[in-house]
């Protein structure tokens, strides 16, 4: 198993834009294809195929999950968790922030 807090976010993002690089080619998408659905350049796909894309917006990285039919894998990525005893007060809502107490 990969020790992914090895890498640093530069490193990350290479790593993502090769895998996602492998799904494309394997959906016999080419980069014109997912820009074109995905609604950006092939320039940023380039980019981010080639760990060039110094910084991308979650957004435009859900855009291409979706381009190359792959947006179900969130699930995979966070998982929607089961609802905590400790997240819920004594009134029977559930905590919307955690708030420390000042020494």
């Amino acid at each position: 198993m990969i020790d992914y807090y090895e890498y640093s976010i530069p490193e990350l993002i290479k790593l993502l834009g090769s895998r996602f690089k492998d799904y494309r080619l394997r959906s016999q998408m080419t980069q014109k294809d997912v820009a074109e659905q995905a609604g950006i350049t092939i320039v940023t796909i380039h980019k981010f195929e080639n760990g060039l894309a110094g910084n991308m917006s979650l957004g435009t990285f859900l855009s291409l999950m979706k381009a190359i039919g792959q947006i179900d894998s969130l699930d995979e990525l966070m998982p929607e968790l089961p609802e905590s005893a400790y997240l819920i007060k004594d009134n029977q809502k559930k905590v919307q922030r955690i708030r420390h107490k000042k020494p």
